[in-house]
C-alpha cells in the first residue's frame, strides 16, 4: 500500500443500545478495554451511584445512553476498545483524529492520556456541556447546500443580539449551526433564503461548539490541564485547527478551546490528506465520518470498524 492509514473516531450522536457487546464477546482486549472503562466511569460518579456503563450498553435504555454524559464515554469506551483489537493485529496508523468527542478517542489510541482518565474527563465533559445552557434554551440545526461565507452570513444577520455561528464544518455543502434556539430559526430561514438546499433541525441535548458552551469550557479547562498527559505515539489532527498535535500541553490547548470552538472537519480530512493518507477506518459506531469523508477526498479508501464481522474487510482494505 503506497499511501498511509488513518483512524478516525465518531462523535456523539453515534451511540446505540448493543454497541460493543459482540467485539467484547469475539476479543479479549475489546473485553478488558469495557471493563476498564466500567470501573472509571463508576469512579467518576464520585459515590454518587448511577447507572452501569455495561449495563447501558448492552441493554440501554435508550433515553439513558442518549444522554450526554452516558453518551461520551460510552462511546469513547466502545471506539478504543475496537481500536485495541485492530492494534492487536499490528494495524498502527500515521495519524489518528476523532470529531469533537471523538478527538478524546484519538488522544487515548495514540496515548496521549489513559483510558480511565479520558472516560472519566468526557463524563465530565458532557455534564457540564449539557448544564452550560438550559434544556430548551439552545438548538442546532444543519444547513444542506450553502458554503461557509453564506452560513456565516445568515448567523450574522439573524443574530439580533443572541449566539448563532457555524458549529460542525461536516464535509461540503453540510454545516451545523449552533446557538439560542430563536436564533438559530432565524438563521435557517434566511439560511434557505440564502439558497440552502435543505435545512435540518437536530435533536440534541445543547447547543455545542459554540460561545454558549464558554462555561462548560470554564469548568472542564483545569481538570483537563490536570489530566496526566504525555506525547503522543502518533500525531492527532485537532479539530480546532487541523493542525497535528503530539506534544500534551498542545494536544490539551486544543481540546480546551475544542469545547467552545467549530468542529474543522473539512480541514481535518484536507490536513491528513495533505499528509499523505490515502487509508481511513473509521473506529467505532456507526459509519456517520465516511459519509463525510468521501466528499471531501475524492478517491480515498474508507472502512468501518465496530463488529467483529467487519474485521476481514479493514485488514483486506490496508493491505491494498
Amino acid at each position: 500500500m503506497s499511501g498511509r492509514i488513518a483512524f478516525v473516531f465518531p462523535g456523539q450522536g453515534s451511540q446505540e443500545v448493543g454497541m460493543g457487546m459482540a467485539l467484547a464477546a469475539a476479543y479479549p482486549e475489546a473485553a478488558a478495554t469495557l471493563a476498564d472503562a466500567e470501573a472509571a466511569f463508576a469512579s467518576a460518579a464520585n459515590g454518587a451511584g448511577g447507572p452501569s456503563l455495561r449495563a447501558m450498553l448492552a441493554e440501554g435504555p435508550e433515553d439513558q445512553l442518549r444522554l450526554t454524559e452516558h453518551a461520551q464515554p460510552a462511546i469513547l469506551a466502545v471506539s478504543v476498545a475496537a481500536a485495541r483489537v485492530l492494534q492487536a493485529r499490528g494495524l498502527e496508523p500515521a495519524f489518528v483524529a476523532g470529531h469533537s468527542l471523538g478527538e478524546y478517542s484519538a488522544h487515548v489510541a495514540a496515548g496521549t492520556f489513559s483510558l480511565a482518565d479520558g472516560v472519566a474527563i468526557v463524563r465530565r465533559r458532557g455534564r457540564y456541556m449539557q448544564e452550560a445552557v438550559p434544556v430548551g434554551a439552545g438548538a442546532m440545526a444543519a444547513i444542506i447546500g450553502l458554503d461557509e461565507p453564506l452560513v456565516e452570513q445568515a448567523c450574522r444577520e439573524a443574530a439580533e443580539g443572541e449566539v448563532v455561528s457555524p458549529a460542525n464544518l461536516n464535509s461540503p455543502g453540510q454545516i451545523a449551526i449552533a446557538g439560542h434556539a430563536a436564533a438559530v430559526a432565524r438563521a435557517s430561514e434566511r439560511a434557505k433564503a440564502l439558497g440552502a438546499r435543505k435545512v435540518v433541525p437536530l435533536t440534541v441535548s445543547a447547543p455545542f461548539h459554540c460561545a454558549l458552551m464558554q462555561p462548560a469550557q470554564a469548568r472542564l479547562e483545569p481538570e483537563l490541564r490536570a489530566l496526566r498527559a504525555v506525547a503522543s505515539r502518533v500525531p492527532v489532527v485537532a479539530n480546532v485547527d487541523a493542525a497535528p498535535k503530539s506534544d500534551a500541553r498542545a494536544a490539551v490547548d486544543a481540546l480546551v478551546q475544542q469545547v467552545s470552538s467549530r468542529v474543522r472537519w473539512v480541514d481535518v480530512v484536507q490536513r491528513l490528506a495533505a499528509e499523505g493518507v490515502t487509508h481511513y477506518i473509521e473506529v467505532g459506531p456507526g459509519a456517520v465520518l465516511a459519509g463525510f469523508i468521501k466528499r471531501i477526498q475524492k478517491g480515498a479508501h474508507i472502512v468501518s470498524f465496530s463488529s467483529p464481522e467487519q474485521l476481514d474487510a479493514v485488514l483486506a482494505a490496508c493491505s491494498n
